[in-house]
């Protein structure tokens, strides 16, 4: 037996896959009896994601191999899939870091413009520079990445409307999966590094509600780093024109305690301990407070073009943002992070550079001719840097 070697979690519905429990579906080919396999609707695709593309047969066998044999054709196939939501999984799983990064975030804190922002800037500028690819790891991924959020943002220049609650979602949850390559020195040598990771654009309320709390749960307790979006317009102490929270998906803290709270429910949570996966927590959204920060303040300038994770540059906008929360009456913040994380900081980003106008219809659209993100790859790097991945 070769191949596939590590345990992890689907990148689909997040529940522990050991790799030995893999399951593998037929490709179609004519097999050596002269049979082949028909394709029918895979009832538990269908109710797992919503996809009711006809699919050929899924069957179990031992997962680490690199081949399986189905038993209706006779015939060879390499396509692994998950056991529980038989979804295919991507080339490099359990021969990668399958590392998982959770982006949740409150109501209206623009965390489906920061994807698709960061994703933008991993592919194109911030990959270079890093020497890093980012690719859709399935055709889902690939088509509803380029059209429904990188075109809509970059060449229709129209933001999306409020993400969807998985309870209000029939056709199903369906995760973003990329697969990261990243180029790394080890030993003086380079190496090739494959990351996986996997982005489920959840709604503010999803947190709170009871119908999606199950599937969010799942997807906290498989992160190996977690990214929080808060928009410090929320906070009740922030300078400028309010706009409080009027229900829990919004408040910041609400939020914050909720994702605290299921972590700490996590199998692998001790106790009476604090929570050891890296959490970023993550002001967006930070160009609207520009009037009213010093004008020394490094989080207001862009982050820095070296090409690796600054850590210098990092500490001293955390340091600001902890000052500020100070002077925004929230350093309850800071308490329950101290209290319950071992490994957090602050980051203060702008996906877009500034606030986008609403046209005649009242969407809302890029102001300016160009995005002009700011610092939103720190959060990112600063998780892979945890994570050992950099």
């Amino acid at each position: 037996m070769s191949g596939l070697t590590a345990g992890s979690h689907c990148p689909y519905c997040y529940r522990p896959l050991p790799v030995k429990e893999i399951m593998y579906r037929c490709v179609g080919r004519i097999g050596p009896t002269g049979k082949k396999c028909e394709r029918k609707i895979d009832p538990v695709l269908s109710r797992q994601t919503g996809d009711n593309a006809t699919q050929f047969p899924a069957f179990p066998d031992d997962g680490r191999k690199r081949h399986a044999v189905c038993p209706h054709c006779q015939g060879s196939t390499e396509q692994h899939i998950c056991r529980y939501c038989h979804s295919t999984l991507p080339v490099h799983f359990g021969r990668a870091d399958n590392r998982q990064i959770a982006l949740v975030g409150a109501k209206e804190s623009g965390k489906t413009v920061y994807m698709t922002v960061l994703l933008h800037e991993l592919m194109h500028e911030v990959g270079r520079r890093l020497k890093a690819s980012v690719l859709g790891a399935d055709d889902h991924t690939r088509e509803l990445f380029f059209y429904d959020y990188e075109q809509r943002l970059y060449e229709r220049r129209e933001l999306h409307e409020q993400t969807r609650t998985a309870a209000a979602n029939p056709a199903g949850i369906r995760p973003l999966v990329f697969s990261l390559s990243l180029e790394v020195r080890r030993f003086h040598r380079r190496q090739l590094r494959r990351t996986l990771l996997s982005f489920f654009d959840t709604a503010g309320e999803d947190l709170i509600s009871t119908e999606s709390v199950a599937f969010n749960t799942r997807y906290l307790h498989s992160a190996d780093g977690i990214i929080l979006l808060l928009d410090p317009m929320q906070l009740k102490g922030t300078p400028g024109p309010s706009s409080l929270p009027t229900d829990s998906g919004s408040d910041p803290m609400a939020v914050l305690d909720r994702i605290t709270a299921l972590l700490h429910t996590s199998p692998t949570a001790k106790k009476s301990g604090r929570i050891n996966k890296p959490l970023a927590v993550v002001f967006s959204k930070m160009d609207t407070m520009d009037e009213a920060l010093p004008p020394e303040f490094q989080v207001q300038r862009y982050s820095s073009s070296e090409t690796t994770f600054d850590e210098a540059d990092s500490l001293a906008v955390d340091a600001e943002l902890r000052e500020l929360l100070v002077g925004w009456h929230s350093s309850s913040m800071e308490n329950l992070l101290d209290t319950n994380y071992r490994r957090y900081r602050f980051f203060g980003v702008s996906a877009l550079g500034e606030s986008p106008t609403r046209d005649e219809n009242g969407s809302q659209r890029i102001a300016g001719d160009l995005l002009r993100p700011r610092r939103v790859h720190d959060p990112f790097l600063w998780l892979l840097n945890e994570l050992r991945t950099l």
